[in-house]
């Protein structure tokens, strides 16, 4: 079965940036969408971004356009998401996700596959 590892959540002020990662334990998940989605307490797990199997296609949530920006590199069987700009009201636990389409996908329930999560926690 995949196994989806995320890493590079932590603590930082508003105004600061952060580097996820989502590594993924099989080659062939480079032939697939891949999603971040995240959940803030007391909250439902929202999308935030999506990226096509090339890296050549991808889509954001309203509420980060402009500040986050998601990448793969399918030689390190690796996603990454590139937050800037961060604000309170990113804090939330991130989950990796990946889908059997080779396109990206806004819906949650088109990930198949989720990472374990990494907190992101923003102070004001």
């Amino acid at each position: 079965q995949v196994q989806l590892v995320e890493s590079g959540g932590g603590l930082v002020q508003a105004g600061g940036s952060l580097r996820l990662s989502c590594a993924a334990s099989e080659r062939t998940r480079s032939s697939y969408g891949m999603g971040w989605f995240r959940q803030a307490p007391g909250k439902e797990r929202e999308f935030v971004a999506a990226i096509n199997w090339s890296g050549g296609s991808t889509g954001y949530a309203d509420s980060v356009k402009g500040r986050f920006t998601i990448s793969r590199d399918n030689a390190k069987n690796t996603v990454y998401l590139q937050m800037n700009n961060l604000n309170p009201e990113d804090t939330a636990v991130y989950y990796c996700a990946g889908t059997y389409g080779s396109s990206w996908y806004r819906h949650l329930n088109e990930y198949s596959y989720w990472g374990q999560g990494t907190q992101v926690t923003v102070s004001s």
